[in-house]
């Protein structure tokens, strides 16, 4: 499987969407932001994943402006918080959100949460924002099977992506909510690719790593590529970013992709929203 920094995901509406990304969780408002993704942006990442509720909206724009590279090269990724949610809200939102960016549009709008009774008219929302040129492509993220099932029969445009927490230690659990996305055309993409370093120390992880002599990091990383998943590793340090990138040159053999497969624990480093409403 032949993967570079420079591989996209076609999305089900043909734009391109990186596969690797930097996630800018708890990344601080301040200017020492802007520089972390300047910084990354010119080692050769092209996605950038930030959310309202993280509060450096106006750092990843600074940085996606600054940069040097054409805009149209960047993807930039902005999500609705869960106290958006209403149809004029969630319009709102989207707007707030991009005076902060001060871009002239977003890649890709996310709904962050499947919050039980105004998601539907936050759909709607993001269905008019798309068709109003605003964002080049809208979906959700944390939605499970139920979630997705009640959004696909009322949309009347299928969301391109579905952001979920993703990796080994998860993985059969997550096995139903990614057959249903691919079976619809949904790209998968996952956060907390590296549990948070939770999981970083597992012994069976760091047998694998050894092998190849890589990081567990870069194995978690490298593992999400091979699946097919866009995947957005979180990081504020450079040496760590780097590294987290450098995962280019080498591949998992696919005995080993099923021993990864097999760290499955039900292990979820964040909230889980299979059983919400």
């Amino acid at each position: 499987m032949h993967l570079t920094l420079q591989s996209n995901i076609r999305l089900n509406n043909g734009v391109q969407m990186p596969q690797l990304g930097l996630g800018v969780y708890k990344m601080p408002a301040s200017p020492s932001t802007v520089e972390t993704i300047k910084s990354a942006l010119k080692f050769g990442y092209r996605h950038v994943d930030t959310a309202s509720l993280y509060g450096n909206e106006s750092e990843v724009g600074a940085a996606v402006r600054e940069n040097g590279r054409p805009r149209s090269e960047l993807f930039v990724v902005t999500k609705l918080w869960n106290s958006d949610h209403g149809y004029e809200q969630a319009i709102r939102a989207f707007e707030t959100s991009l005076e902060l960016l001060n871009l002239d549009y977003v890649d890709l709008y996310l709904i962050h949460w499947p919050v039980r009774g105004g998601r539907g008219d936050s759909w709607r929302a993001l269905e008019t924002l798309y068709e109003e040129g605003k964002c080049r492509a809208i979906g959700v993220s944390n939605y499970m099977v139920q979630h997705l099932e009640e959004l696909l029969a009322g949309a009347r445009i299928e969301p391109a992506v579905n952001q979920i927490e993703m990796h080994p230690f998860i993985y059969e659990e997550r096995a139903p909510v990614v057959e249903l996305c691919r079976k619809r055309g949904i790209c998968v993409a996952c956060y907390s690719p590296l549990t948070k370093g939770i999981r970083l120390a597992d012994r069976g992880l760091q047998n694998i790593a050894t092998r190849y002599g890589r990081s567990p990091a870069q194995l978690l990383i490298r593992w999400g590529l091979q699946k097919g998943f866009v995947t957005i590793p979180k990081s504020s340090r450079i040496a760590r970013i780097e590294e987290n990138a450098s995962v280019f040159d080498f591949e998992i053999t696919g005995d080993d992709i099923v021993l990864m497969d097999g760290l499955n624990e039900g292990y979820s480093c964040t909230w889980n929203p299979a059983d919400a409403p």
